[in-house]
């Protein structure tokens, strides 16, 4: 996958909910969207002891990268392994999926044992795990209303009530207690798209 832009802007519930009936007769939504017209998505993101990722991202770092286990709604079904890099202030993502039991070994912060069939991303978050020490640190969940155009493969989504949670154990629970990221009011607008 190639490299692609990534713009995020911080914006109150006010302009949200104008930017979603703006969009909403320009853009589909995803179709992978429940009957609410959102989903929800819960992170898993690793880090060293020093928090090395998290100190790179604050500081814009360039080049850098991170890992993260997600999945949506809630569903142990679909489980995949993300590592995301971010160069010349453009976002690359891949991805590979994870088994329950894959993913809740990793969940321990214990490696997965060497096998060379597994994708490269499994390879390299498991030699991370191994010689960086990386470790699950912190759980992000929030809501997504996404739309979705193929004509520059635009993704408009705007997120909400983002919160995180220490309890990396729970990642598969149902509901897992966390703390708000953001101010009361504060949501997020993200703009993906290819060339234009």
């Amino acid at each position: 996958m190639e490299y692609r832009h990534e713009l995020k802007y911080v914006v109150t519930a006010t302009q949200m909910a104008l930017l979603e009936k703006r969009i909403r007769n320009l853009v589909p939504l995803d179709r992978h969207v429940g009957p609410d017209g959102k989903y929800r998505i819960r992170s898993l993101y690793f880090d060293d002891y020093y928090n090395s990722y998290y100190n790179e991202n604050e500081i814009g770092t360039d080049p850098r990268e991170k890992f993260r286990i997600r999945i949506y709604n809630g569903d142990p079904g679909r489980i995949s392994l993300e590592l995301k890099r971010k160069e010349h202030g453009m976002t690359q993502k891949l991805s590979c999926k994870l088994t329950r039991e894959q993913c809740e070994q990793l969940m321990k912060g214990r490696p997965l044992p060497v096998d060379n069939s597994y994708p490269p991303i499994l390879q390299k978050l498991n030699l991370q795990m191994r010689t960086r020490l990386l470790k699950p640190k912190v759980i992000v969940e929030y809501e997504r209303v996404p739309f979705v155009d193929p004509l520059g493969n635009t993704r408009i989504t705007l997120d909400m009530n983002i919160r995180s949670s220490d309890y990396c154990s729970m990642f598969f629970d149902p509901e897992v207690p966390g703390r708000p990221v953001m101010e009361a009011g504060r949501h997020i607008l993200e703009v993906k798209y290819d060339e234009y």
